[in-house]
């Protein structure tokens, strides 16, 4: 990697993607800088002349790969690629309905793959390059009232594991980032949040509950998403790019003990799952 990089970020227009792209332009990288609307993400990060902020839906491939060929024409070349615009479908799952779980798989999930398919042949042309991945705590650990957002992160826990073989002899590094709980804008509701429409008695109760307190923890996360944006602008710069950035106290806990239960699981049953091959008497 070269000390000026040139940065391309996804969801820059607003949370963590504005932070990312102000620490990069700091440290004296060019920055790509998409959105939905180029104008709200100039004015949400600030002129700067190193700074080319494109318009990018993130759902629309040929979109991609016009945003991708404006940053070649402004810097000629892209080293890091940030997957980071992202949105929230809550609920319970029989609530959430077959549309609105397909837009998250659509948004979270098939959004990554039309950009860096879109990056890699410039990636792969050169040589170099890295892909970094915003995924959750919730790509890792299923969590209540997060049916449809677990599994669109799961699935890009997937893809950019199984990513890096494909990528790594040309050069090319793969990085995951699980954050717990920031102080972005992922629960603000109409902007990143789609709260479900209450239809089964049964979740009644427990849905308007766990809005509550998630409306409630909104601004109040411990976690600095300015401080998460200086780390991955640091983890870029260095050396060893890691494949998995596990992001906050919060998120490391949770980690930590989803693979010691996953352990003790494994255990429980050892002897059982060994005898399962030929040859062994029934």
């Amino acid at each position: 990697m070269a000390d000026k990089n040139t940065w391309f970020i996804t969801g820059a227009g607003r949370g963590l993607g504005i932070d990312i792209a102000q620490k990069a332009l700091a440290a004296g990288h060019s920055v790509v800088a998409t959105g939905r609307n180029a104008g709200r993400v100039l004015q949400a990060i600030g002129a700067h002349e190193n700074l080319l902020t494109v318009a990018l839906d993130i759902t629309d491939p040929n979109a991609a790969i016009s945003a991708v060929q404006a940053a070649v024409d402004r810097f000629g070349r892209i080293d890091v690629l940030v997957n980071n615009a992202g949105n929230f479908y809550a609920g319970y799952f029989e609530e959430i309905s077959p549309e609105h779980f397909r837009a998250q798989i659509e948004t979270n999930f098939f959004g990554p793959l039309n950009v860096t398919r879109a990056v890699l042949p410039v990636m792969r042309r050169q040589r170099s390059g890295q892909v970094i991945t915003i995924s959750s705590t919730a790509g890792l650990i299923g969590q209540e009232f997060c049916a449809a957002y677990a599994a669109s992160k799961f699935a890009l826990e997937g893809w950019m594991e199984s990513l890096r073989f494909d990528v790594a002899p040309y050069g090319i590094d793969t990085m995951l980032v699980e954050p717990g709980f920031f102080r972005t804008e992922l629960l603000v509701e109409g902007a990143s949040t789609i709260w479900p429409e209450p239809s089964i008695e049964d979740y009644a109760e427990r849905t308007s509950q766990t809005i509550t307190a998630w409306r409630g923890m909104n601004g109040q996360q411990g976690g600095d998403p300015a401080k998460l944006a200086a780390a991955l602008v640091t983890l870029s710069d260095s050396a060893a790019l890691p494949l998995r950035f596990v992001a906050g106290p919060d998120a490391m806990a949770g980690i930590e003990d989803k693979l010691q239960t996953i352990k003790q699981q494994i255990d429980a049953h050892r002897d059982l799952s060994a005898s399962l091959v030929f040859g062994d008497a029934d």
